[in-house]
């Protein structure tokens, strides 16, 4: 899906992945795999039809998430693990949705370690684009369009106090506004300079991990410095390394407590030999349990 984003090219992304070898090398690390294929997403032309002011193709996106939040919770019902390929990161407003429901039939509340350039936290009302992939996270807390933050059937589908937003370091003023009055942790680049991964992603752990069943992990590639990955939807100078990237997903998988993955804004166009793909795949790896010895 790229009905989210004003630039093109990201609904390729999980084409793209998949042509790494993901599968493969999933089962060779001894996991089964099922891969059920894309989520069908209208064309740009009929998703017109659903258009709102302030918001992009929102009434598509929103059937969409509604189908992604249904496909997340089944496979947790039959006790697997979901990775959601993006895609723009609209498509997280139906994936955590979904966990999320999972969990909320059970008495249980997930946390989210959202790892992302971008806040992701406006709303048809503060948004100067209007593109809905800057708009999930404030939907998941329970804000904005009631459709969208109802995709997963609850609402909010996550608390506040159990997010993690991290190697933020581009956020416009009513993000910045947003994450300060609904009480969000921010670990932003400065922290991550200052502290190092290491600390940042133990703070972050134990936020989502305060009174909840299980973490959600949701990972824009954008997050990476644009020397590691150039081929994502919204580049943003001065991110996470490489390395840096493959601890925090190590330090997730050490936990045991995630119980899926979202990997979102590939976008082949921009991508040199398909090199952002190739390294979203190891960091799924890592997050899986790969190790380096």
């Amino acid at each position: 899906m790229d009905l989210g984003a004003s630039r093109r090219g990201v609904d390729m992304g999980p084409y793209a992945v998949r042509y790494t070898d993901l599968r493969e090398r999933l089962e060779r690390m001894g996991h089964e795999v099922d891969d059920l294929g894309n989520v069908a997403v209208p064309f740009r032309e009929d998703a017109e039809r659903g258009a709102q002011r302030g918001a992009r193709y929102l009434g598509a996106i929103t059937s969409v998430c509604r189908d992604v939040a249904n496909l997340t919770r089944a496979a947790l019902e039959l006790g697997r693990f979901p990775i959601l390929l993006g895609g723009d990161h609209s498509l997280a407003a139906g994936s955590v949705a979904g966990a999320a429901a999972y969990h909320a039939a059970r008495n249980e509340r997930i946390g989210v370690i959202w790892i992302d350039a971008h806040a992701d936290l406006n709303t048809p009302g503060s948004s100067k684009s209007g593109n809905v992939h800057g708009m999930p996270l404030a939907h998941l807390l329970g804000h904005g369009d009631t459709a969208l933050a109802t995709a997963g059937g609850i609402r909010p589908a996550v608390k506040p106090n159990n997010v993690a937003l991290v190697g933020l370091r581009d956020a416009d003023d009513a993000e910045r506004e947003h994450i300060g009055k609904w009480k969000i942790r921010a670990l932003t680049m400065r922290a991550i300079d200052e502290r190092g991964v290491r600390s940042v992603m133990e703070e972050a752990i134990a936020v989502a991990s305060d009174g909840t069943a299980a973490i959600w992990v949701s990972f824009d590639l954008d997050a990476l410095t644009p020397e590691a990955a150039p081929g994502v939807g919204t580049a943003v100078p001065g991110g996470m390394t490489y390395r840096e990237a493959h601890l925090a997903m190590e330090m997730l998988a050490d936990t045991k407590r995630v119980i899926g993955i979202d990997l979102v804004e590939v976008n082949p166009v921009l991508d040199k030999f398909n090199r952002t793909a190739g390294i979203g795949t190891d960091l799924l790896l890592s997050a899986m349990g790969k190790q380096i010895v």
